[in-house]
């Protein structure tokens, strides 16, 4: 491994762990533009006091809106397990506790993104 630029961690050299740096990066990245557009638009544009059910509703029968909802969610999902992922590895040092730990995590998150996913495909509005 070599050392990067930064205090943290060495830049990885290759394999799983690479790929998983550089997700970090370009998802980070692309991250920072949606919500940065989530907010803009939930909070600066519309005022809250427009956002409820019927407002919610009007926007998801759009499929542009239910993507850009369905991309941040995966994204900040997966982005957020991988960190959580090497603070497990950086701390949780005896090898029955890291499994429990991760497994624990996986399990979790992954069931809240498939109920996320589940509600941005599958939202039918009652109006």
């Amino acid at each position: 491994m070599s050392l990067s630029s930064s205090y943290g961690r060495p830049r990885p050299t290759g394999g799983l762990e690479l790929g998983s740096w550089l997700f970090m990066r370009l998802s980070g990245l692309l991250l920072l533009i949606l919500a940065l557009g989530h907010l803009v638009i939930m909070h600066l544009i519309h005022n809250v006091d427009e956002i409820n059910y019927a407002f919610v509703a009007n926007r998801y029968a759009s499929g542009f809106w239910r993507g850009y909802d369905l991309l941040l969610l995966i994204l900040a999902m997966i982005h957020g397990i991988n960190g959580v992922r090497i603070i497990i590895d950086d701390y949780v040092h005896a090898k029955p506790w890291r499994q429990v730990a991760l497994g624990t995590l996986y399990l979790v998150c992954g069931g809240f993104l498939v109920l996320g996913i589940g509600v941005a495909l599958f939202f039918k509005p009652l109006l």
